[in-house]
């Protein structure tokens, strides 16, 4: 017996980055589902609390910049003695970092549960928890996020993603720009400069998707990136149109008005999947079976068995792997994805 009522209190601690914040959102939502009237709160960077607001199965969304603790502002502080009132049952950390286990630490619940070592990128991260349950052979860290949970006894495997989808102005503008309720979306930026396809590839493909599906291209782009998705608009021969500029909200939005989106491994690649958009999505240095797509409808094109810079955010050699990869191999998975979709 796990030794929990329904006046229990969580505590989740994920706080970046916006594509594994949205890989914890499966595990907040099988403890709601065995825990319905317990109290689960999430510990969140700032920049992400955006989309936790969407998040059904929350109680609190506490946004918490590490940093500040070194910088020594008061308000790191004061939001950890507020934690340590709420006299947790258990911390969740799903993060598997240092820093995110000496937070769940500092939080003085009854029990902090964190990854075995051998799933940490820090291993020192396991001296912090009370517990650290077998995780189990299953790659993905959706998977490893509710395996967790078992130490609370939660033993549902379903991936549930309970988003509310919001109607903002932006993705009704991005619909009138491509000139339809019926777009594919391109996702060119990366955070990773050698997880990034090249413009000109992204262009073509856009123009051979409109030829061979009939549908134009909507080109997302975050901060900084504005060039970048002019320059696959500039290459897609009119198949394709810049976004207007997004919140994470605007996003979720866009992607879940999408027939389908094409994508590195990357924020918006994993809302889109997340609201059931078919996603093709494109990888090289990041394993697809830890991060990536977790439907099988959706669609894969990997270069990493070809990839020496594993998890690094800059190539070391002249060209990245996902360079390789060609327009009419990801045109052709788009037409699988669409298919494999629609059954």
């Amino acid at each position: 017996m796990s030794g929990f009522s329904r006046t229990s209190r969580f505590l989740i601690i994920r706080l970046g980055s916006l594509g594994d914040v949205v890989h914890g959102i499966p595990a907040a939502a099988a403890l709601r589902q065995r825990y319905p009237q317990a109290q689960i709160d999430w510990l969140v960077d700032p920049r992400y609390i955006e989309l936790l607001d969407l998040v059904e199965s929350l109680d609190r969304r506490i946004p918490f910049d590490p940093r500040d603790l070194t910088r020594g502002r008061g308000t790191a502080r004061a939001t950890l003695r507020d934690l340590r009132r709420m006299r947790y049952d258990a911390v969740i950390d799903l993060q598997g970092l240092l820093k995110s286990a000496v937070l769940a630490r500092l939080v003085s619940a009854r029990r902090t549960i964190g990854l075995p070592r051998r799933y940490l990128r820090e291993p020192l991260a396991r001296l912090f928890y009370s517990e650290a349950p077998d995780a189990g052979a299953a790659p993905h860290v959706i998977d490893r996020g509710l395996a967790l949970l078992r130490a609370l006894d939660v033993i549902d495997p379903a991936v549930r993603f309970p988003l509310t989808i919001p109607r903002t102005p932006a993705a009704a503008l991005a619909a009138e720009r491509v000139g339809s309720s019926e777009y594919a979306l391109i996702n060119p930026g990366a955070a990773w400069p050698n997880k990034r396809w090249p413009a000109e590839r992204f262009g073509a493909a856009a123009a051979a998707v409109r030829a061979e599906v009939g549908l134009r291209s909507l080109v997302l782009w975050g901060p900084g990136e504005r060039a970048l998705a002019d320059a696959v608009a500039a290459a897609s021969s009119g198949a394709a149109v810049t976004a207007p500029e997004t919140t994470i909200k605007d996003v979720v939005a866009v992607a879940r008005g999408a027939r389908v989106m094409v994508s590195g491994d990357t924020g918006p690649l994993h809302i889109a999947a997340a609201v059931g958009t078919p996603v093709v999505a494109l990888f090289g240095p990041t394993f697809a079976e830890r991060n990536g797509p977790w439907s099988p409808r959706d669609a894969v094109i990997a270069r990493t068995d070809r990839c020496s810079c594993f998890y690094e955010r800059r190539c070391r050699h002249a060209v990245p792997c996902i360079a390789d990869i060609g327009v009419s191999e990801v045109v052709a998975a788009v037409g699988r994805c669409l298919t494999a979709h629609a059954r």
